[in-house]
C-alpha cells in the first residue's frame, strides 16, 4: 500500500494549548458538515413539498449546491487538512487560520439563503480557494508532487460553483446545471482516489486474513475512466458517448471493489461501511450509462452518487478518522453503526423506491431525507465531545 495516503498519527510533539476544535482540520468540518447534512436536508424536504419558498438559488438547485459544495466540500477539506499533515510532513492550518476557513464556509452558507447573489458567489468561490491554497504550502514546501492533483480538484471545485453562481447573476449562458456536474464528477474523482487508498488497507488491518487486492493494471483504467466522464461532460460530448464511458467506468469499478473482498468484512463496521458505500460507485456509473441511453431516470443516477457513495463513505470516514485522530479506539459502537444503517437505508429508499413505485416519489424523499437527517444528526450529538476536547492521549491533533 501507498505510504503518501497514510493517515496514522504523526510522532509525538509538545501537547496543544487552546481550544480543541481548533487543533486539526477534521474537528470542525466533520462536525459544520454532520449538522448542516441534517438541517439542509429537511430543509430542502420542506421545500419539496412546497411548505418553504426558495431562496436566492431556485430550490432544487439550492439543494443540488448545498449538497455538493456545503456538506461534501466541508468533509473533503476537512480531511485533506488532516491527512496533508501527515502526507506532507508540514502544519495544515489550525488555530486562528482554520477558524477563518470554517467561517468562510459558514458565511457561504448563510449567503447562498439570502438575495445577495454577488456575495454568495464570492464566499463560495472563496472558500475552495483558501483551502487549496492552504493546501498547497505545505505540499509545496515538502515537494509533495503526489498530491498536487489535490489542489488541483479544489481549484476546479472553485470554478464549478462560480459557473452556477454567474449563470444565476445573468454573467453566463452556460447552464448552472454544468457546474453541478462538473463538481460531482470531480468529488467522485476524489472518493475514487481516496477510497482505493484506504479502503484496500482497512479491510487488510481490520479484518484478519482479508486480502483486499489492488490489480496494476486495473488502477488507471478504473480512474482515468472517471476523468474521462468528466471530461465529457465538460466537454458536453453526445449522450451516447458519455454512456460508452460511463459504461467502462462501471465495470472497472465493480471490478475494482471485488478484488477488495467485500464479503470479508461483514464482522467489522468500520470496514463494511466502506464497502457498502463504495458499491454504490459503480451502480452510479451504469445508472449514467443508462441515463444516456434514456432507459433510466437522471434522478437514480445522482442519488446514487451523492446519497449512497457520498453519504455512505463520508459517514463511515468520519467515525473512523474521528476516532483514530481522538486515539479512541477503532471499534463502531452502537451509535455509529445505527448512523451506517440510518444513511444507508437512507440511499436505498431514495434511489430505488421511486423506479419501483413511482407514484409515490413525494413519500421517498420524505422518508430518505428523515433517515437521512436522522443519521447525521445522531453522529453530531455523539461526537460532540470527541471533537470538541482533547485527545485522550494527550497529543496534538
Amino acid at each position: 500500500m501507498s505510504s503518501f495516503f497514510r493517515i496514522e498519527e504523526p510522532p509525538a510533539r509538545a501537547a496543544p494549548r487552546g481550544f480543541a476544535l481548533w487543533q486539526l482540520g477534521f474537528r470542525p468540518f466533520y462536525l459544520l458538515a454532520s449538522g448542516f447534512a441534517a438541517v439542509s436536508i429537511l430543509l430542502w424536504a420542506l421545500q419539496f413539498t412546497g411548505h418553504l419558498s426558495a431562496p436566492y438559488l431556485p430550490g432544487a438547485l439550492w439543494h443540488a449546491h448545498e449538497m455538493l459544495f456545503g456538506f461534501a466540500l466541508a468533509v473533503i477539506v476537512g480531511f485533506l487538512f488532516t491527512a496533508g499533515r501527515n502526507w506532507s510532513g508540514r502544519p495544515t492550518p489550525t488555530g486562528g487560520k482554520l477558524a477563518a476557513i470554517a467561517a468562510l464556509w459558514l458565511a457561504a452558507r448563510v449567503l447562498v439563503l439570502t438575495p445577495y447573489g454577488w456575495l454568495s458567489a464570492l464566499a463560495n468561490t472563496a472558500f475552495p480557494l483558501a483551502a487549496a491554497i492552504a493546501l498547497a504550502i505545505p505540499f509545496y514546501q515538502a515537494r509533495n508532487r503526489r498530491n498536487y492533483f489535490f489542489v488541483g480538484l479544489l481549484v476546479l471545485m472553485a470554478a464549478a460553483t462560480l459557473c452556477v453562481h454567474l449563470n444565476q447573476l445573468g454573467v453566463v449562458a452556460l447552464p448552472a446545471w454544468a457546474g453541478i456536474q462538473i463538481g460531482l464528477d470531480a468529488v467522485l474523482f476524489i472518493l475514487c482516489v481516496m477510497g482505493g487508498r484506504v479502503i484496500p488497507m482497512f479491510t487488510i488491518n481490520g479484518v484478519p486474513g482479508a486480502r483486499a487486492l489492488r490489480h496494476p493494471r486495473l488502477e488507471p483504467v478504473a480512474l482515468g475512466s472517471v476523468l474521462a466522464v468528466l471530461a465529457a461532460d465538460a466537454l458536453h460530448a453526445p449522450l451516447w458517448l458519455v454512456g460508452v464511458v460511463a459504461a467502462v467506468a462501471a465495470v472497472a469499478h465493480l471490478v475494482r471493489w471485488l478484488l477488495w473482498q467485500p464479503w470479508a468484512t461483514l464482522r467489522n463496521p468500520l470496514v463494511w461501511v466502506l464497502h457498502l458505500a463504495y458499491a454504490w460507485i459503480p451502480v452510479h456509473l451504469a445508472f449514467r450509462a443508462l441515463n444516456a441511453f434514456g432507459w433510466i431516470a437522471p434522478s437514480a443516477a445522482v442519488h446514487a452518487l451523492t446519497v449512497g457513495a457520498i453519504g455512505g463513505l463520508v459517514i463511515g470516514m468520519l467515525t473512523r478518522t474521528a476516532r483514530g485522530h481522538t486515539a479512541r479506539p477503532l471499534r463502531a459502537d452502537w451509535r455509529d453503526v445505527t448512523c451506517y444503517v440510518l444513511v444507508a437505508a437512507a440511499a436505498f429508499v431514495r434511489v430505488f423506491a421511486p423506479l419501483v413505485v413511482p407514484a409515490h416519489m413525494m413519500e421517498a424523499v420524505l422518508c430518505s431525507a428523515g433517515l437521512w437527517a436522522a443519521g447525521f444528526a445522531l453522529y453530531f450529538v455523539g461526537y460532540w465531545n470527541v471533537l470538541t476536547r482533547p485527545r485522550l492521549d494527550g497529543q496534538p491533533g
